[in-house]
């Protein structure tokens, strides 16, 4: 079916929530998308940051179809194949790169995507708050985000969300929230001195991914720590956008020296299959007893079978190594062109600044030179391409971008 005949129908039938880009794709594989018209796109945004092994790796598409031959769904009532190894990955994932003193036992829970595994962290840390106090209705029960942060669209992570534009239309929100300014320490000290003893959770992503690519200071990530350690509150990361090798190691936190409490994870868990996780500390997982949390589609067969598979082609050696030099190459190249500025981000997890460009109007023009790219504001581009990514394609990246900005 043509781009046309698809246009016609998605705005007839679909809610319209989504100003989609004038393109149809219908193939991939690793960095490159085919459109219906058979042309050849290179992928810098990966369906935004999820297909992390590239598109239709055969490791994954092969475990998937496997599966989906074999049993597709049962429900979490029953135990099946797999699951425990998967959560056991993780468990090794979250722990590497981490002095000795600094490893955990992490136990997880299975959700479908990045808004669920919040949820979960949220939910287990007013638990985990609640079985702490003696009180128990008088638990600290605020949790602590950043300003400009983005944790989901569901209504409870929309007011973790720190944008009040995304906020006003779908007033009132659920309370329980406070919000300070990214890398201000003194801001963050002055609300736990304020609000001493409602604290129960930091959340926060070590990098902000959906406000342009902003990284938190490791000054910054360490006092959340000591503030968090001192209130007896939790820390949690967000690493929907910056875990699972995003950043050139597993999970962002293990470059800062900082452990959390409870991780959230999604996006490139599984490829391009709908998965996400909330892994949790063993001891603040323990708040959870049957009945407290649930879920219907998360950690199905398919589900595991796909984040089985991903994980262990990341985890091979010289993995991360490629990830760190080309992320740094793709910084290099963008910070060469002229009309960008502010170059940033860690691993394959970049941004810039364009000077006089308009963001949105370089993406349109992107596709007709076989671009798919990303805009986060007027003015910003993101690049979030598949870890597969290679020097070679940065370098036609940056000689077509050349062109355009």
């Amino acid at each position: 079916m043509s781009l046309n005949e698809q246009q016609a129908l998605e705005s007839r039938y679909l809610m319209h929530t989504f100003a989609r880009k004038p393109v149809c794709f219908v193939e991939g594989a690793g960095m490159h998308l085919t459109d219906d018209e058979g042309n050849d796109y290179l992928d810098f945004l990966a369906g935004i940051g999820v297909c992390s092994l590239g598109h239709c790796h055969p490791a994954v598409s092969e475990a998937v179809a496997a599966q989906a031959g074999k049993l597709m769904h049962v429900g979490n009532y029953y135990y099946i194949e797999k699951r425990g190894e998967l959560a056991r990955m993780v468990d090794e994932a979250l722990n590497q790169n981490l002095p000795g003193q600094d490893a955990q036992q992490w136990c997880s829970f299975f959700t479908n995507s990045g808004a669920e595994s919040n949820e979960c962290a949220m939910k287990l840390a007013r638990l985990h708050a609640r079985k702490q106090a003696t009180g128990g209705a008088d638990a600290p029960n605020v949790i602590v985000t950043l300003d400009g942060s983005f944790h989901g669209r569901t209504m409870e992570t929309l007011a973790a969300t720190a944008q009040p534009a995304k906020q006003e239309a779908f007033q009132p929100l659920p309370e329980g929230f406070l919000h300070t300014p990214i890398n201000d320490i003194a801001a963050l000290e002055r609300l736990f001195e304020e609000n001493e003893g409602t604290i129960c959770a930091v959340m926060l992503e070590p990098i902000q991914g959906e406000s342009g690519v902003h990284p938190c200071t490791p000054e910054f990530l360490r006092a959340v720590e000591q503030l968090a350690r001192k209130a007896g509150a939790l820390l949690i990361f967000d690493e929907v956008q910056t875990g699972v090798y995003r950043t050139g190691l597993p999970f962002a936190f293990q470059h800062f020296g900082v452990v959390p409490d409870i991780v959230s994870i999604a996006k490139g868990i599984g490829d391009g299959m709908p998965m996400g996780i909330c892994a949790a500390r063993a001891d603040v997982a323990a708040a959870f007893e049957p009945g407290d949390h649930g879920t219907t589609f998360g950690g199905s067969n398919l589900a595991v079978a796909a984040a089985t598979a991903t994980l262990a082609e990341l985890a091979k050696p010289g993995v991360c190594e490629r990830i760190q030099d080309v992320g740094a190459y793709l910084r290099e190249g963008l910070a060469s062109l002229q009309g960008t500025s502010n170059v940033r981000g860690m691993g394959l997890m970049c941004a810039c600044d364009l000077d006089e460009a308009d963001a949105n109007q370089v993406v349109l023009e992107g596709l007709g030179k076989g671009l798919v790219l990303n805009a986060t504001g007027p003015r910003t581009l993101r690049f979030l391409p598949p870890l597969v990514c290679e020097r070679a394609e940065v370098d036609v990246l940056v000689g077509k971008l050349a062109e355009l900005v």
